[in-house]
């Protein structure tokens, strides 16, 4: 899909620097990969301390 974008030109050929990819798509799919990733992984992380669990809880007992 072609999509015409306004990218800050300073931080795109920083990440092409820091990520070294060779074309701008390259970089910007990369960067998109890492961000989607980095939020999900977010999601999971928010979940610590939501789950309620017993203590007692034995799973030998219930086989």
């Amino acid at each position: 899909m072609a999509t015409n974008l306004a990218i800050d030109e300073e931080l795109l050929n920083k990440a092409l620097k820091i990520g070294g990819k060779k074309s701008k798509k390259d970089t910007v799919t990369e960067a998109l990969k890492e961000f989607i990733v980095r939020r999900e992984q977010k999601e999971v992380l928010d979940l610590f301390g939501t789950v309620e669990y017993f203590d007692d809880y034995n799973p030998k007992k219930s086989r």
